[in-house]
């Protein structure tokens, strides 16, 4: 004999999964219960908790050639700022936040570099976070992607070809751009190339709202892994005319709001060999300098 029940249902639930839940990122609609923008596969705990707060995150965008630092200078960078350091302190929204610090530091700790950056969109590590500044009433909201370096120069040379970094640059408030001293040192012109392609790339894209005037997006060129080049550290503007100037010229002519920065991280590095990849760099001691500097700049200005 069948036993009957009576079992009520609770269709508040399905009216709310049933309203599409719009990508911050993209502004793909989604459904309410999907993990991942099916568009551009940027986190949908973004829309969430924009919607939750009310308050519309600002962008912004840590940008470079692959291995140019992009990973460990975001993961030393939120792990600074996570401490009271009397300028800016940095809280985390939502548990995915913290992930990219966690790797980060961790590696570090193990004399390790950080794995590379997958080129899969839906593998990168997305940050939103709450920063208070000295100076200011109210603490900004911000979102910064670890997008990998290859992407951001396929994306460059064919547009759409990845929607999130499209869509990022597009809306993003603020820029940090990296650029690799060792290589630069090096005599390589790749980093020069590179960063000229993308300053003419985000130029052009305000240029169709400013209507070809000057770019007023704040710009930061950070020469990454500058320990070893103190000229660099003393006089970060000069050693870009000096080394870079095509590109030291490109941010004058597009951009109203820039500033030129040197970083480092690792105070000392050595070499160990890897079978079949030949030698690998290690961080030997780590001495964080100029970290700081180009974000507070660059929130100070958004």
């Amino acid at each position: 004999m069948t036993k009957r029940v009576l079992v009520p249902m609770e269709s508040y639930r399905l009216a709310e999964a049933a309203v599409p839940l719009s990508c911050y990122i993209c502004g793909v609609d989604n459904s309410y219960s999907t993990e991942l923008c099916r568009h551009c596969a940027a986190p949908l705990a973004l829309s969430h908790q924009a919607r939750t707060q009310g308050v519309r995150p600002q962008m912004l965008a840590v940008l470079g050639t692959a291995a140019a630092g992009k990973t460990v200078y975001l993961g030393m960078l939120l792990d600074m700022l996570t401490r009271q350091n009397g300028r800016v302190q940095v809280l985390a929204r939502g548990a995915f936040s913290i992930t990219l610090q966690q790797r980060t530091m961790m590696a570090l700790a193990q004399c390790q570099f950080p794995e590379k950056t997958p080129n899969e969109p839906d593998r990168w590590n997305w940050v939103h976070c709450q920063a208070k500044i000295n100076n200011k009433k109210q603490p900004m909201e911000l979102i910064m992607p670890d997008m990998a370096g290859e992407a951001i120069l396929e994306e460059i040379d064919h547009p759409n070809a990845y929607p999130a970094i499209h869509s990022f640059l597009d809306k993003c408030s603020a820029v940090i751009l990296l650029a690799d001293t060792d290589r630069i040192e090096r005599g390589g012109a790749e980093q020069n190339y590179f960063l000229m392609k993308l300053i003419t790339y985000l130029s052009e894209q305000d240029g169709r709202r400013n209507k070809g005037k000057k770019s007023t997006r704040p710009v930061a060129i950070v020469f990454s892994k500058a320990d070893r080049c103190e000229p660099c550290f003393d006089n970060p503007e000069l050693y870009a005319k000096e080394k870079t100037p095509n590109l030291w010229q490109q941010v004058q002519q597009r951009f109203v709001n820039y500033g030129f920065f040197a970083s480092g991280v690792a105070g000392s590095v050595g070499f160990r060999e890897e079978r079949g990849e030949g030698p690998m760099a290690v961080p030997l001691r780590i001495e964080p300098r100029g970290i700081v500097e180009p974000f507070e700049w660059l929130v100070r200005k958004v």
